[in-house]
C-alpha cells in the first residue's frame, strides 16, 4: 500500500527526471517552449508558403493544439516504457510499489506539458482567440490524457520487462501516429467514413476538442468527450491490469 514515503519517492523521481533532462543546458526548461515553436514555424511555413493547402490566419492555433498532446503523449509513453528496466537496481534493492516508475515517468513529462500548455494558451490569445466559458473544459481534457498516458505506460512498461523489444515498436508506432493524428491538418480533410475510427483514438479526440473550445469556443461533442473519457479510463483498466499480474515476476527478469 502506498504512504508517505512512497508519496516521498514518487516526488523526488519527478523532480530528478526533470533536473536530469535540462542539467547543464543554457536554456534549460525554456527548450519546452522553443521545441515547440520551431516545430509550428516549420509546418506554418511549409502548409502555408511552400504547399499551400491552408490560408488560415490562425493555422498556428491549429498546428499547437496538435503538437502539445503530442509531444506530452510521444515522450511520456517512451519514458514510461522503459521506467522498470531504467530503474531496476532501485527495485531489487528497495521494496517500493513497481507502479510508482510508470507515474513518475509520467508526471516528470506533465512539467513540461503544463509549460506547453501556457504557451498554447498564449499563442491562442495573440491569434484572437478570446477566453469562453468552455475552457472550463480544459482541464478535464489535460486529465484524460494523463490517464490515458499512464494506461499506456503501466501495459507497455511492463511487457518491456519481458520482452526488450517494446521500447522500438513504441518508438515506431509514435512515428506512425504523427501522420494518423491531426496533427498539421484539419479534421475537415479525413474522409467522413473514417473520422468516427480517428475519434476512438484520445490523442486524436483531444486535439479535436481542443479546436473545437479554441478555435471556434463551443463545448466539445457530448459524443467525443464520452469516448475520450471511456477510452482513457478503459486503457488504464487495462494498463493497469496487465501491470499487477506481469510485476510478480518483474525481479526474475531485472
Amino acid at each position: 500500500m502506498w504512504h508517505g514515503d512512497y508519496l516521498f519517492l514518487l516526488r523526488h523521481l519527478v523532480l530528478k527526471d526533470f533536473r536530469t533532462r535540462y542539467r547543464n543546458m543554457s536554456l534549460g526548461v525554456l527548450w519546452s517552449v522553443v521545441n515547440p515553436l520551431i516545430m509550428m514555424t516549420v509546418l506554418t511555413f511549409v502548409w502555408t508558403r511552400i504547399v499551400p493547402v491552408t490560408s488560415g490566419a490562425k493555422y498556428p492555433v491549429v498546428v499547437l493544439c496538435g503538437l502539445v498532446p503530442f509531444n506530452f503523449f510521444s515522450l511520456a509513453w517512451a519514458n514510461g516504457t522503459t521506467s522498470i528496466i531504467d530503474n531496476a537496481q532501485l527495485i531489487k534493492r528497495v521494496p517500493v510499489p513497481r507502479d510508482v516508475m510508470p507515474i513518475a515517468s509520467v508526471l516528470g513529462n506533465a512539467v513540461h506539458l503544463c509549460v506547453q500548455v501556457v504557451l498554447l494558451l498564449v499563442i491562442a490569445l495573440a491569434f484572437g482567440a478570446g477566453i469562453n466559458r468552455h475552457w472550463i473544459w480544459l482541464p478535464v481534457l489535460w486529465i484524460c490524457e494523463l490517464v490515458f498516458v499512464c494506461g499506456c505506460c503501466f501495459l507497455c512498461g511492463a511487457l518491456d520487462v519481458y520482452v526488450r523489444d517494446m521500447r522500438y515498436v513504441v518508438e515506431s508506432a509514435t512515428m506512425v501516429l504523427f501522420w494518423l493524428v491531426p496533427i498539421f491538418y484539419p479534421v475537415s480533410w479525413i474522409r467522413p467514413q473514417y473520422v468516427r475510427i480517428y475519434q476512438f483514438n484520445p490523442i486524436t479526440a483531444l486535439v479535436m476538442a481542443l479546436r473545437y473550445i479554441l478555435l471556434d469556443g463551443v463545448a466539445p461533442p457530448t459524443h467525443l468527450l464520452f469516448l475520450l473519457i471511456m477510452v482513457s479510463f478503459g486503457m488504464l483498466a487495462l494498463g493497469w491490469l496487465v501491470f499487477r499480474r506481469l510485476s510478480r515476476q518483474f525481479y526474475n527478469y531485472l
